[in-house]
């Protein structure tokens, strides 16, 4: 497969891995714009903790939904048709959003947004990897993973802008119908893409299977790389990063911010997680997968367990700059690496399917975290939650020390876990 994976080069290359990886920028433009007017949804409606839970979640149960059915869309239809598709359901969910009356329209709309972000975490770094070098192939698809963090600093500036514009009870509305702009742009740049190469070659018949002629997903010979994509997406929901970075205001707020400030600290949060996934694309394909999630383990530990001290002992000061290094640690490492790492590790049959199981398995867990967490924070010392994800990080460096593989430079077809 080096002569497929090598007849697309240069400026076409990047066109097109920077185009599909544009369905990140709307992942994370989707996922971090609600926690603009999250607080004004919560009072205009006057949200119980559990009823506010439920909005908040919506779009990432509908991120589950997606990101289950996704590897079949993907591979029934091709790589190319989804993601054309997903730019429709980002567009058709901000403008509902910006229209919703009541907090069960606001959750339909954003629950088809969550079905974009689930599909687009499949369908663009699965693209992105097929069509990519193996020596280049890991920052091109963290050029998703970037796009996300994009999308998430670029819907936090725009909330601050709309934020400042003094707008009312119609603020939230503007903020989330601003996305309404870029998921067009997506759907018009899709038509432009050509469906991958080692996709067609699959289709042709052509891709040999690992596991049997008749064995499905869940076969034995699949068992090693299923695990890795498990535990790679569990590991990166339990350091409790979506609950941040879904309810940063409210983090920063307990940490001695005032609301005007907390908010104005979590748009410069996203700019650091920006930079810190900066600096992931440049080590990728140098120091490798491996070794990046064991560096970004450390930063972790000494981030979570550092915000617990700090909470405890009332230095809120340490406990905001311990958030800060939190962030760039999951940037740099577990931000950067797993859509990488899921692309990579299944066979070209079990690819989209594989992307798929991890997929589900990061969201599940990252919708179930968010709607839990409002009462994690009614109920548990704000020291406690900090502790609680340090310590499943432990396990999490553990398991990348002693188990995760390296996959750095070796061809897709010479990944044989």
């Amino acid at each position: 497969m080096s002569g497929t994976e090598n007849s697309i080069k240069g400026g076409k290359l990047l066109f097109l891995s920077i185009a599909a990886a544009m369905g990140g920028f709307l992942f994370g433009y989707d996922t971090a714009v609600i926690n603009g007017g999250e607080q004004q949804i919560q009072s205009l409606w006057k949200l119980s903790s559990l009823m506010h839970g439920l909005v908040m979640s919506a779009a990432l149960w509908g991120t589950v939904i997606g990101a289950f059915a996704g590897g079949k869309v993907c591979d029934r239809f091709g790589r190319k048709p989804t993601l054309l598709f997903v730019g429709i359901l980002y567009f058709l969910s901000a403008v509902w959003s910006a229209i919703a009356t009541d907090p069960y329209s606001l959750m339909i709309a954003r629950f088809i947004g969550g079905l974009g972000v689930g599909i687009s975490s499949i369908a663009a770094p699965v693209y992105i990897s097929e069509i990519s070098p193996a020596e280049s192939r890991g920052r091109l698809c963290a050029l998703f993973q970037f796009n996300i963090v994009i999308g998430m600093v670029v819907s936090q500036i725009v909330n601050w802008f709309i934020g400042c514009a003094e707008l009312g009870d119609n603020t939230w509305r503007w903020m989330l119908g601003a996305e309404a702009l870029p998921a067009l742009a997506f759907t018009l740049i899709c038509p432009f893409l050509i469906e991958s190469p080692r996709y067609l070659t699959m289709r042709s018949g052509a891709a040999a299977d690992v596991c049997g002629s008749d064995e499905k997903f869940f076969c034995r010979s699949n068992l090693r790389p299923i695990l890795l994509a498990f535990f790679v997406a569990l590991f990166n929901q339990l350091s409790g990063i979506c609950a941040v970075l879904y309810f940063a205001r409210r983090v920063f707020q307990l940490a001695g911010c005032t609301p005007e400030t907390a908010l104005a600290v979590t748009a410069w949060l996203t700019v650091l997680l920006g930079l810190g996934t900066f600096a992931g694309l440049f080590l990728i394909d140098r120091i490798g997968r491996r070794q990046m999630l064991i560096l970004g383990g450390i930063g972790y530990l000494v981030s979570l367990f550092g915000c617990a001290a700090a909470f405890i002992l009332g230095w809120n000061v340490i406990a905001a700059a311990c958030i800060f290094l939190f962030i760039f640690s999951h940037a740099v490492g577990q931000g950067t690496v797993i859509w990488v790492f899921i692309s990579e590790v299944f066979p070209q049959k079990f690819r989209a399917q594989g992307q798929s199981f991890g997929s589900f398995t990061h969201w599940m867990v990252c919708a179930t975290l968010t709607f839990v967490f409002p009462l994690m924070t009614a109920r548990m010392p704000t020291w406690s939650i900090f502790a609680l994800f340090g310590l499943f990080m432990i396990f999490h460096m553990f398991w990348a020390i002693f188990i995760v593989p390296e996959t750095k430079g070796k061809a897709l077809e010479e990944i044989n876990l």
